[in-house]
């Protein structure tokens, strides 16, 4: 009779399986659904621009060899300028989403897997 090597336990059965993953995949695809229903906001678009201009500030201090100031002074530009790209990115996606649904079309077939 063999003996089990210590500190090893049986593997047992499987919890979940097929109908846990299933139920995941629909709860992830209930919440992206609600958040893209949602119409973009100015909050939500200079939270995506201050992130981006830090981003590019920190480069170009880094990878140009600016000094901070020119970098800070470049990322406030930046800033000005992706707030309202931003906003009016997501207001075109946005509407377009909603065009498609109230059409019953899509602007892109669904995925696969």
């Amino acid at each position: 009779m063999q003996r089990p090597v210590a500190g090893t336990q049986g593997r047992g059965g499987r919890s979940g399986g097929a109908g846990v993953k299933a139920e995941a995949r629909r709860q992830a695809q209930e919440r992206r659904t609600t958040r893209l229903d949602r119409p973009p906001t100015w909050r939500g678009a200079l939270n995506r621009a201050a992130l981006m201009a830090l981003i590019f500030g920190v480069l170009v201090t880094l990878a140009f060899g600016r000094s901070p100031v020119e970098g800070a002074i470049l990322a406030g530009f930046m800033l000005v300028l992706y707030i309202p790209m931003s906003y009016y990115t997501d207001r075109f996606i946005y509407n377009r989403r909603q065009r498609g649904r109230s059409t019953g079309t899509s602007p892109r077939p669904p995925r696969k897997g």
